[in-house]
């Protein structure tokens, strides 16, 4: 049973803390909501300032928002939460099957990308990017390597979008089918390519690039125009500019 007293809240945030998926903001507990996720628990310093900013920015959630949010005093939230946001506003929520997120990026006939991330390093470049696949509609994100894409500084950086799509962590050998185009500067310019629906857009670390492995598995290595002298972008700038080439001749792409 949910608790709606504030002493009650506190107890089930202690209680759930360590395996839930922090939520971290409005706009986190926001997309969480609105992407079926299960919230057990949400508190905000200030609850009708949280309510009268729903109402402004996303009246489809007040409802719901409405009989979840418990408030707390702003020093009960800062102990349990080490770095609140500025919208006094947490939450903890339940972490989807990775069965179910498996199976999504496993699906014959996808109609929508897969993002592969190999080897990524920074935690708010991978939230970023799950931001961006997420507002393209792709089928999912998968990362490869040590970092975990649902650390609490990861979900902060997506926004709480990581309901919105499959985010998983794989080795490159569990990849799921389907033609993997790997970013890289030797490879063949992205404009003369239709990069296919059920594609994987793979991109590699912000430091070492792709991995020998990736690289062995890639069936076309896709390079982004670039000014000479420019080492690099930035790799949710990569993603965005790579899924805005699949979406511009895609009937699948958000319109």
């Amino acid at each position: 049973m949910r608790h709606t007293t504030s002493e009650g809240a506190v107890r089930d945030w202690r209680r759930l803390a360590d395996t839930a998926v922090l939520l971290d903001g409005f706009h986190a507990l926001k997309h969480a909501v609105r992407f079926g996720a299960d919230v057990p628990v949400a508190l905000a310093a200030d609850r009708a300032a949280t309510l009268a900013l729903a109402d402004e920015l996303a009246p489809d959630v007040v409802p719901r928002l409405a009989g979840l949010l418990v408030e707390v005093p702003g020093d009960v939230l800062r102990g349990l939460v080490p770095r609140p946001h500025p919208t006094g506003v947490a939450a903890l929520a339940g972490r989807p099957a990775r069965a179910d997120h498996l199976a999504a990026l496993g699906r014959t006939g996808r109609t929508t990308p897969v993002v592969v991330l190999d080897n990524p390093r920074n935690l708010g470049n991978a939230g970023a990017v799950i931001r961006l696949a997420a507002g393209y509609g792709a089928t999912g994100v998968v990362t490869t390597g040590s970092l975990d894409p649902w650390h609490p500084t990861v979900v902060r950086g997506g926004a709480g979008l990581h309901f919105a799509t499959a985010v998983e962590r794989l080795a490159v050998d569990e990849l799921p089918s389907g033609p993997l185009y790997a970013l890289d500067p030797e490879g063949a310019d992205i404009r003369g390519l239709r990069l296919p629906d059920d594609a994987l857009l793979a991109f590699g670390s912000e430091r070492s690039g792709l991995s020998p492995e990736l690289r062995e598995r890639a069936d076309q290595l896709v390079s982004l125009p670039m000014r000479p002298q420019v080492s690099s972008y930035n790799l949710a700038t990569s993603v965005g500019m790579t899924l805005f080439h699949w979406s511009a001749h895609s009937a699948h792409a958000p319109q």
